[in-house]
């Protein structure tokens, strides 16, 4: 099979789809791997490491041209221009609040498969998780230096000092996102409100940091209590496939005492929080109501070593399998794989997606 790994195109977006050693193991099994110029280099992969791995350097378009098309993120505009009918896309798409771009995938009449919604049968998204786990840390990380006042911020330290009072974080959603922000603001020495609806997961995480945190049952009323108290709010919530829950209102938000942050991993679902939007790494804040806000959909491509290294542990076994059996055979092998299956020769084959967009279903199925 023909891979493609293009360049990534998303504001200050640096990983890349595989790294060298990903690119030498499906040369070695009978592949043709074509990598465009410069698509590692933000990753601290030169096309020469490409080159030695056994890829060709090639352009943009070409790149786009092959059977298997593996990326980052989801295309832009120009780039499915670029698809044709038959191709397999494979990234993370977040489709449930990108209708554009869905309709786009549905007219080219590609299998276009998301990372975001491959689920193992334990319930675990294995391609989801290491960017959760980045993303998770990175949210505190952003958010203790957004609450420095030269960045617009409180002026607030979140572990405190001696005789002055810690700062308060507050994250929405004890999964993967959840528990790796909290891991962080515990470190700082924060205090910590974690707000999940299941109690399971709240006993865990309760466990796992021998009670040095509130664990507070997710409803309205809980929900705005913890927020108009937070320094830090952390929105942390996904359901497969679909569009994230609007758990913060803006009247809540509004409540938040000026110079608070407010930093949303689920803005590429959506978000979980109603003044949130999308921003970019070059432009990542705006202000609501005096609340700091950080909607970066992107947030791992700002630390690309790691990024790139923890993804292709995950999506290389993936790519290996549709690259030797045939995309239509690997996903019928593999339920988990085929949980990741979005869109399909023009049809929506997620049910979370077609209902969050209010579009037709087709079980991918019926398709094969």
């Amino acid at each position: 099979m023909r891979i493609g790994v293009p360049k990534e195109s998303k504001n200050l977006e640096f990983r890349v789809g595989l790294v060298p050693d990903g690119v030498r193991a499906l040369v070695d099994a009978g592949h043709e791997v074509c990598v465009e110029a410069g698509a590692g280099r933000g990753s601290g992969f030169g096309d020469e490491d490409y080159r030695k791995a056994g890829a060709q350097i090639v352009d943009a378009e070409e790149a786009f041209g092959a059977q298997l098309v593996v990326k980052v993120k989801e295309p832009n505009a120009e780039e499915v221009a670029w698809l044709r009918s038959g191709q397999t896309l494979f990234a993370y798409l977040h489709l449930a609040a990108a209708p554009a771009l869905a309709d786009a995938l549905r007219a080219a009449g590609v299998m276009a498969i998301g990372y975001e919604t491959i689920q193992s049968p334990d319930g675990a998204f294995p391609v989801l998780a290491p960017m959760s786990e980045v993303a998770g840390r990175l949210a505190t990380q952003i958010g203790a230096h957004l609450l420095q006042k030269d960045q617009g911020g409180r002026g607030l330290l979140l572990g405190g000092v001696p005789g002055v009072l810690r700062g308060k974080v507050t994250i929405l959603g004890a999964g993967t996102v959840g528990i790796n922000a909290l891991r962080v603001a515990h470190a700082l020495g924060a205090e910590v409100d974690v707000l999940d609806v299941d109690l399971r997961r709240l006993t865990y995480v309760y466990d796992l940091f021998h009670g040095e945190l509130n664990t507070v049952y997710s409803n309205p009323t809980n929900i705005a209590r913890s927020v108009a108290s937070a320094d830090l709010l952390v929105g942390a919530v996904y359901v497969s496939g679909r569009r994230a829950p609007v758990l913060v209102s803006e009247d809540v938000v509004a409540q938040m005492q000026a110079g608070s942050v407010i930093v949303d991993v689920a803005v590429d679902q959506g978000g979980c929080i109603e003044t949130i939007h999308p921003t970019t790494h070059a432009d990542p804040t705006y202000e609501v109501h005096g609340v700091l806000h950080y909607g970066v959909a992107n947030m791992p491509g700002a630390v690309p070593r790691t990024s790139t290294f923890a993804l292709t542990n995950t999506t290389l076994p993936f790519v290996e399998r549709i690259a030797a059996l045939g995309v239509e055979e690997a996903v019928r092998e593999d339920p988990s794989l085929a949980l990741g299956a979005n869109v399909w020769r023009g049809e929506i084959v997620c049910r979370g997606v077609a209902e969050s967009l209010e579009l037709p279903y087709r079980p991918l199925a019926s398709l094969l």
